[in-house]
């Protein structure tokens, strides 16, 4: 069994749509403010535009997602 963590940050697009960006080796447990003031720098410094389209121009959330995968069989080693 291995479970990992990440921090999920939701962002509005200049174009109005969600997206998320998934940070896999963030800290787990940081605070509200910490976490916030971090989404705050990314929008800021618009470094992910697409076509045009600022991705990440308004911090909206943030989750810790935990994920848990339960072994089955793996036959890749054969």
């Amino acid at each position: 069994m291995t479970t990992t963590n990440e921090l999920q940050l939701t962002f509005k697009s200049s174009a109005g749509k969600k997206k998320s960006l998934n940070l896999p080796y963030a800290v787990k447990g940081l605070s509200a403010d910490v976490v916030r003031e971090a989404a705050a720098a990314i929008a800021g410094e618009v470094v992910f535009v697409k076509e045009g389209e600022v991705l990440y121009a308004e911090p909206l959330a943030a989750n810790y997602i935990e994920r848990t995968v339960t072994g089955v069989f793996d036959d890749s080693n054969h």
